[in-house]
């Protein structure tokens, strides 16, 4: 047996070099797989709705995609749509696929599978015990499910039955990035251990190459091995390259899970075979005892307006540490006398961040720091956004004018490159789910419409 798999990109519309895509296409693979989400920016796009690339980058690397597909008469897989996977993101993508199809004279079928899950669906599975938390999951509680937006993650079963249906091109709501690799492999007997190793090799395209960039991998699947080749010029792969991206968004870089099951690297191995592909083989897979789909979800928690300073005067930096509490309870009190006891307090965030003093790490940063310059980020978040930016107002202009006990009078304390400092940042969302559903079928949780263009 030999396959060829053609992974593009790590993300649809993050863009990929045309002539390395070519070289990919030139090479005749027998299915061509992109992902166009995740959850690492953050719970916005699956609170929102709104997808983080833009309908211009995506159509850029879409077109490229069905052309290439229409060339060579292979299913063309995109999971993850409009970067959440919710249901308006695989509608938005499938909205530009006819577009592109209508401007460059294409024909396919074209399969559509949603991901989205209503509340009394998740009701009822919470309700019958089979909703089960993951690692350091929320605290979840039945009414979450009217607040939450959520989505299932699906593996390959959906994708395989779009496949059996004669799709062309399958564009899927919320997937396992694995899956849409190993999809296709699975329906034509290929090694599970083999196959899902190979999709978690390739699922975020060059991304295990040196440099690591957006472009994309060539995998020749054969019954004991897969090479792994890169394609862009001046793009290698080593052995560790490789071995590597196992730990990419896993705990354990030897077992990793998927709906059906686990994939154990423990006894793989990884051979140059020159500078631009890698040989791997020894890849197991352990099928579970039940089938289990994870669960995303995102709730609105308020709305955000957000300034931005910075401050070089030695005596200021050292001050801000015991300014800052001191700054927060005087902004308590500022409430409820601008707003006359209407708005609480309590649900007002007001949030200092000193980039330079350990912003990112916080209390739990290993040495002390002693800055001569301090960028600051101030947040306000509140339940809507015309209270955010009310308070950012008095906020920004008593944290440009704090007072500092080593200077007599009024001094400056935060300089702002921005006039006015307040800009409304918008929506703000949080995770509510990391759970996994039980219990149930590869396909129940998920539906697909198929259509001709």
């Amino acid at each position: 047996m030999e396959f060829r798999i053609l992974a593009p990109t790590g993300a649809l519309g993050a863009g990929f070099d045309a002539d390395a895509f070519e070289r990919g296409v030139t090479a005749r693979p027998d299915v061509i797989a992109c992902d166009a989400g995740s959850t690492d920016s953050g719970p916005a796009a699956l609170g929102s709705g709104t997808p983080k690339l833009s309908a211009q980058a995506v159509t850029r690397d879409l077109r490229l995609l069905l052309k290439a597909r229409d060339r060579l008469g292979v299913p063309l897989i995109i999971g993850s749509c409009g970067t959440s996977g919710r249901d308006v993101g695989v509608d938005w993508v499938a909205d530009i696929a006819r577009t592109v199809a209508a401007e460059e004279n294409l024909g396919f079928k074209l399969g559509l599978i949603y991901s989205d899950q209503p509340a009394d669906r998740l009701q009822g599975l919470y309700d019958a015990d089979r909703i089960r938390p993951l690692a350091n999951a929320p605290e979840i509680t039945r009414d979450l499910f009217e607040r939450s937006h959520t989505v299932a993650m699906m593996g390959v079963e959906p994708l395989q039955e779009a496949l059996d249906n004669d799709c062309d091109v399958v564009l899927a709501g919320r997937a396992s990035d694995t899956a849409l690799f190993a999809a296709l492999p699975h329906l034509k007997g290929a090694d599970p251990g083999l196959t899902w190793h190979m999709a978690k090799t390739v699922e975020c395209g060059a991304a295990c190459a040196i440099p690591p960039s957006a472009n994309g991998l060539l995998v020749t699947l054969r019954d004991d091995h897969f090479d792994v080749t890169t394609l862009a010029t001046g793009s290698r792969l080593t052995p560790r390259s490789v071995a590597a991206h196992t730990l990419y968004e896993n705990a354990d870089p030897f077992h990793i899970a998927e709906p059906s099951g686990v994939l154990d690297t423990t006894d793989a191995t990884y051979e140059a075979v020159d500078e631009r592909t890698v040989r791997v083989r020894g890849a197991h897979y352990i099928p579970a005892d039940g089938y289990t789909n994870k669960l995303e979800g995102a709730e609105l928690v308020g709305y955000q307006t957000v300034i931005f300073g910075g401050v070089r005067d030695r005596v200021v930096i050292d001050a801000l540490p015991k300014l800052l509490p001191m700054a927060k309870q005087y902004f308590d009190a500022k409430i409820l006398d601008v707003f006359d006891g209407t708005v609480d307090p309590a649900d007002i965030d007001i949030d200092y961040r000193l980039y330079g003093a350990g912003a990112v790490l916080g209390g739990s940063e290993p040495d002390p720091l002693t800055p001569r310059e301090l960028g600051v980020l101030i947040t306000v978040t509140a339940p809507d956004q015309e209270t955010a930016h009310a308070i950012a107002t008095f906020v920004a202009h008593a944290s440009s004018h704090l007072p500092i006990a080593q200077y007599d009078g009024l001094v400056s304390t935060l300089a702002y490159p921005y006039s006015p400092p307040e800009i409304d940042r918008g929506a703000l969302y949080r995770f509510t789910l990391n759970h996994v559903a039980t219990g149930v079928t590869p396909t129940e949780l998920f539906r697909t419409t198929i259509e001709e263009l």
